[in-house]
């Protein structure tokens, strides 16, 4: 007789219960990033629309960030650390390997034993989190879901630097997914386009510091480490050019796709929140989507700058305490940077 396995219950739909977000506390405008690469402010507001960006102190990590946006999105929610299923956090400067953020991240919340991964998607990891919750909720799987898009990119950038370092800042936004009586996030659109993988990247790779360490193995030779070491420190790099092209053109189709897979128009949206990449890239988006005027526009990145992961979130949280009245309405968001990789859906405001 073969015995019949159990499986979870599934629910009709889920959707977002609480947002929260936490923002590097030192405001670094563009005269203090003009003593380091040969610009000035009204060239990085032309290329970028960036006027400031927030960046952390040397003693405040990922996980302090992410603690403090998820806090504030937990109490939205009306729920406690306890009541968490599973806690999942997006960033690509946690500067650990293994363990993850995440289990940090819940057990600094008492939602132990709480299910905890991180995912590395770049500035696409808060929507790659969101999908994973939807489909956790939905699935029966988990009741409660974080989502953390969270990085600290000042740890990753060297300031002499042009292609990226100017562009980024530090910061955490947090949305707790639950169970809904109706469909509160659409299908997610996920891709990726391999060929441009090394458009932007950190030359994080550990292979010479293996290669090295084996030959001090062999010769006892410690300065052959030393030097080695010198090089390996991870910077952020991108070549700005494809990744535009890219964005722009690409981007305006899978957002396109998102609105149709939900079976939605633009006139049925309240606000638009893509990644906070570059401001000409945002109205370029929203330019090819023909927005009506009444929705709004996440443009964070004008005070915040590029927070890649975090930066939806963030704009989301942003756009909501200025504009309450969304709150109920339709949000288009997507996520794309490094790998290339790219994530959107419709999600019902908080």
């Amino acid at each position: 007789m073969t015995a019949t396995l159990n499986q979870p219950t599934p629910v009709a739909a889920s959707r977002l219960l609480g947002l929260g977000a936490a923002r590097g506390e030192q405001i670094v405008d563009n005269e203090q990033i003009c003593q380091w690469i040969d610009s000035s402010d009204e060239w990085i507001r032309q290329r970028t629309g960036i006027q400031t960006r927030h960046r952390a102190g040397e003693d405040v990590s990922v996980v302090d960030l992410s603690t403090e946006a998820a806090t504030e999105a937990l109490e939205a929610a009306g729920l406690q650390g306890s009541d968490l299923d599973a806690v999942l956090v997006s960033t690509v400067t946690h500067p650990y390997a293994t363990p993850s953020a995440a289990a940090d991240l819940a057990h600094r919340l008492g939602a132990t034993p709480a299910a905890a991964f991180d995912i590395s998607a770049a500035c696409a990891g808060y929507c790659y989190g969101i999908a994973q919750a939807d489909a956790m909720v939905r699935s029966g799987l988990a009741r409660h879901v974080l989502v953390v898009g969270v990085e600290k990119l000042s740890d990753f950038i060297d300031n002499h630097e042009r292609s990226i370092s100017f562009l980024l800042g530090d910061g955490a936004g947090a949305a707790v997914v639950g169970p809904a009586d109706e469909p509160g996030i659409s299908a997610s659109i996920t891709g990726s386009d391999g060929e441009k993988w090394g458009a932007v990247s950190m030359n994080a790779s550990l292979l010479p510091l293996r290669d090295a360490v084996a030959e001090v193995r062999r010769t006892g030779d410690a300065a052959a480490l030393t030097e080695t070491e010198k090089t390996l420190w991870p910077t952020l790099r991108q070549d700005g050019q494809t990744v535009f092209r890219w964005a722009v053109w690409e981007m305006a189709k899978v957002a396109q796709r998102t609105l149709d897979e939900a079976g939605i128009s633009a006139e049925d949206l309240v606000a638009f929140v893509p990644h906070q990449a570059n401001m000409r890239i945002i109205d370029e988006l929203a330019k090819q989507l023909g927005l009506p005027e009444h929705v709004k526009i996440g443009r964070d990145i004008a005070d915040a700058g590029n927070s890649s992961a975090a930066s939806i979130p963030l704009a989301t949280h942003r756009l909501l305490k200025e504009h309450p009245e969304l709150s109920g309405g339709l949000s288009l968001q997507i996520g794309f940077g490094a790998g290339l990789v790219y994530g959107a859906q419709v999600v019902r405001l908080p």
